[in-house]
């Protein structure tokens, strides 16, 4: 773009976007939350576990678990619907049944579900927001967590009940708790797509303000890549 616009013109895009992208971080901080009274109690033998789940645009869900201690993968992709309907195209029509989400593998000795779950409510996404998520419109972006166990159906249930006792939130958590059906990877180029991609103004403004309250919020579960 810049190429194409007289200097002045661009300094001042990049001006306006400067200024947009620390509005948006300023406002990006993690929401306080309550650790989880209930959690998934990880076995002495146990290996790695997965989790999934969608929270608008599922590139800055995946930055923000990518930058989780104890989570040794973040995988982008589509759950909820039919395998033929698993693709960008069709998921962005939002008729498909399928939400974005992120598939995390973490280790339960480095961090357990009920951490996963505070990190997915207090700086992932805004849990208050039904079939969306900042700019992005449809039920594709729906706040959802699919669940892959029995227990940790039993955590995420008790942990939306103990903040919305708290009041955490100034609106209901809208939040859909469901078993996983499938979980289908999206197309390559939507993986790692914040840390390839960190100048392009979308993800300034809605992806790396979400990575910067993880690093702020919960210093000890950050990890630089």
């Amino acid at each position: 773009m810049s190429a194409r616009l007289p200097s002045r013109v661009t300094a001042l895009f990049s001006l306006v976007l400067s200024a947009l992208v620390w509005a948006c971080g300023a406002a990006g901080s993690a929401v306080p939350l309550p650790a989880p009274e209930a959690d998934v109690a990880a076995g002495p033998a146990s290996g790695p576990q997965t989790a999934v789940f969608a929270g608008g645009c599922f590139w800055g869900v995946e930055a923000v678990f990518r930058h989780t201690r104890g989570v040794h993968r973040a995988v982008s992709g589509y759950a909820g619907g039919p395998a033929n309907l698993a693709d960008y195209a069709t998921v962005s029509t939002g008729t498909s049944g399928h939400a974005e989400a992120v598939q995390v593998t973490f280790d339960p000795a480095q961090i357990s579900y009920g951490q996963l779950l505070r990190i997915f409510f207090s700086v992932a996404h805004d849990p208050t927001q039904r079939d969306r998520q900042g700019p992005d419109i449809g039920s594709q972006y729906r706040s959802a967590i699919f669940t892959t166990a029995a227990e940790q159906q039993r955590v995420a249930q008790a942990y939306v009940a103990q903040l919305q006792r708290a009041k955490a939130f100034a609106r209901p958590i809208v939040t859909q708790i469901v078993a996983l059906p499938a979980f289908y990877p999206a197309e390559d180029h939507h993986q790692d797509y914040v840390a390839r991609h960190p100048g392009e103004p979308y993800v300034m403004i809605n992806d790396l303000p979400k990575v910067a309250a993880l690093r702020a919020g919960y210093p000890e579960l950050y990890v630089e890549k």
